[in-house]
């Protein structure tokens, strides 16, 4: 019973892609593990950016800093 977690910022993925991403690491699991799509779990966390940091800053006040670069 193989199980994916996948930790993304809020707001980055849109729906159709996080369809995507759940079919595609099932599809992974498949082909090269052999497993039954049955028994796959994808679970796709968003993280909100002010609890997501990098460098010692949030992604919020990283990401606002880029937009005024």
């Amino acid at each position: 019973m193989p199980y994916v977690k996948v930790e993304i910022a809020k707001g980055i993925a849109s729906v159709d892609q996080k369809r995507a991403v759940i079919r595609r690491m099932t599809e992974v699991l498949v082909e090269e593990l052999g497993r039954n799509p049955e028994y796959v779990f994808v679970v796709i966390d968003e993280i909100d950016t002010d609890n997501w940091g990098r460098k010692g800053v949030t992604l919020t006040d990283l990401w606002q800093q880029a937009k005024t670069d």
